[in-house]
């Protein structure tokens, strides 16, 4: 968290700055022409012949106003900043604005230096003004509205320089932040590739649909390619792809939580949710026939409902020492916290955008989000791998003594047999068999001849390299893989393991209780023979060996040819 933290200081700091440098601006007087003045002539208008006839402007052109008007922007004290002055009017994208002054007995028309994008539809028109700006001055400007939507307008002064140079910082910060969130999902949809886990393809939409969300939402992504492609539907872009990421929440949320194994209620009800959303993002062409302010009052009780919902699922699931879900509760409420207060300052701040909030916090929050979230989805792959090698593991492994159990010594006997016929080498078997096994159950119980067998195995691991291999084969019969090993190799492991074995005295059921055993070895160099035949030579020689008085080791011989 300490480099968003750190981002987020450095970008209080520069909206100090900001704020500093508007401290300096000069203070404008803006009044709109009565309606019934508006077809005069420009020259008219002006060269100041009907300042009479403006009225005080709230700031907002509404359905009450024309579709053409004029506004009057009087400066109320000197401007002469240390640069090219400019005019900047922040409004919607669908409002026409051309800016006159009339100098020297000429009208002229104000260029406008750039476009700059702004939030929520917005952009900020720079203007150059001609020269040294005095109080008293005035510029007229002509604006045409093409929605009937309501138009907030804010006008300030400031210097090319400083605009273009705030604008480049917002463009950086909103294409960085961006392009954080899309190469996270990019990188999830390729681990996907490979992993095919449900939770990274889910991951990789939630993130960017919410790159897109930021795109739009600034105003930088209809600056793009592809994402310009929505400027048509400028009005409710950010609004659709809001809503179609809470789909892909709700659905990533039944998935990180376990709601299907845990709450099938839940599961039921964050699908639905994820219904809901998907009508929602429809529902928002419902502006196009007047019906936006329902559907923005529909989505605004949708959305808190769920974000509620949401928190409360998460934090259950953690309780129930889901650490992933524990992840997505601190990423969900840094989330909708700058969420929430990003609505609530667009709401309320009369076009005096925070850059602190807007350009730092939303997005980095965003980032800082899916950082977390990636932690939990790395969490929950890991627990998954861990419990399916721990069922792995316990499907190979004899339940008693941990060795291999029976199928698997015999898959691991296959492959070696395989690697020592390819590279030209032999390979060993031992076939160890307890003695008297059934009269240490019959005198002392079963849980001392379970006793028994785990004891044996410490010892006979003890004489095995890290390539060698044991497993239980029946009761009492053991079976060691062999290596690269051939018949005279082989004995002296055999008579060290034999020897550890006659070593070990059990303790716990009355009597300490002795143990020996008896080896067969039988090995691929004499015999000619390899897999389940080398066991049943190794098998026929531990009967030799049991034969010979036990507490022994044989060597099965090639059989002699008639």
């Amino acid at each position: 968290m300490r480099h968003p933290l750190a981002a987020w200081l450095l970008g209080q700091v520069a909206y100090l700055l900001v704020a500093v440098a508007s401290a300096a601006e000069p203070r404008l007087d803006v009044q709109i022409l009565d309606p019934s003045a508006a077809q005069a002539d420009v020259g008219q208008i002006v060269r100041g012949e009907l300042d009479e006839s403006f009225r005080p402007f709230s700031g907002v052109a509404g359905a009450e106003h024309a579709e053409r008007f004029w506004l009057r922007i009087e400066l109320l004290e000197a401007f002469l900043p240390d640069g090219v002055p400019t005019l900047n009017v922040r409004h919607a994208r669908d409002l026409r604005l051309e800016m006159f002054v009339h100098d020297r007995g000429r009208i002229v028309p104000l260029r406008m230096a750039a476009a700059l994008p702004g939030f929520v539809g917005t952009q900020d028109a720079v203007y150059m003004l001609p020269g040294e700006v005095g109080a008293g001055d005035v510029i007229y400007a002509r604006l045409e509205r093409e929605g009937s939507a309501p138009n907030r307008l804010r006008f300030g002064a400031s210097t090319l320089h400083e605009t273009l140079a705030r604008g480049a910082e917002h463009a950086r910060m909103i294409a960085l932040s961006v392009g954080a969130l899309m190469a996270m999902a990019l990188a999830a949809l390729l681990i996907w590739f490979v992993l095919s886990e449900r939770l990274l393809i889910l991951y990789a939409t939630l993130f960017s649909l919410q790159g897109a969300y930021v795109a739009y939402l600034s105003g930088q992504g209809f600056e793009w390619p592809v994402l310009s492609l929505a400027l048509p539907v400028i009005g409710y872009s950010w609004n659709v792809t809001a809503a179609l990421s809470g789909a892909v929440a709700c659905l990533f949320v039944r998935d990180i939580a376990e709601l299907q194994r845990f709450s099938p209620r839940a599961f039921a009800l964050f699908g639905w949710l994820a219904v809901v959303f998907v009508v929602l993002a429809f529902a928002n062409l419902l502006q196009e026939i007047g019906l936006g302010g329902l559907v923005a009052a529909a989505g605004n009780l949708i959305f808190i409902g769920s974000a509620i919902t949401t928190l409360i699922v998460a934090f259950l699931a953690w309780r129930r020492e889901n650490r992933a879900a524990g992840w997505f509760l601190i990423a969900w409420v840094l989330l909708e916290a700058f969420t929430i207060a990003t609505a609530i300052h667009l709401l309320v701040s009369d076009g005096n955008e925070s850059a602190a909030l807007l350009y730092y916090g939303l997005p980095l929050s965003m980032v800082a989000a899916a950082v977390l979230i990636a932690l939990g989805v790395a969490d929950r792959l890991r627990d998954q791998r861990l419990a399916l090698t721990d069922a792995e593991r316990r499907a190979q492994t004899d339940a008693l003594t941990g060795v291999f159990n029976r199928r698997s010594l015999l898959e691991r006997l296959d492959s070696a047999c395989l690697r020592a016929r390819a590279r030209g080498l032999p390979i060993a078997l031992l076939f160890i068999d307890l003695d008297h096994f059934k009269e240490i159950n019959d005198t002392y119980g079963h849980p001392a001849g379970d006793a028994c067998l785990k004891a044996i195995i410490g010892p006979i691991q003890a004489e095995l390299r890290q390539s060698d291999v044991i497993g239980r084969y029946g009761g009492e019969e053991f079976v060691v893989i062999l290596s690269s090993a051939d018949a005279a190799s082989a004995r002296p492991i055999a008579e060290r393991i034999r020897s550890r074995i006659a070593a070990i005295r059990v303790e716990g059921f009355g009597k300490p209780i002795r143990l020996t055993c008896s080896i067969g070895i039988a090995t691929s160099d004499t015999l000619g023979v390899w897999g389940e035949s080398l066991i049943a030579m190794a098998d026929e020689a531990v009967y030799v060996a049991k034969r010979s008085g036990r507490n022994c080791v044989h060597v099965a011989a090639a059989p002699v040819p008639a």
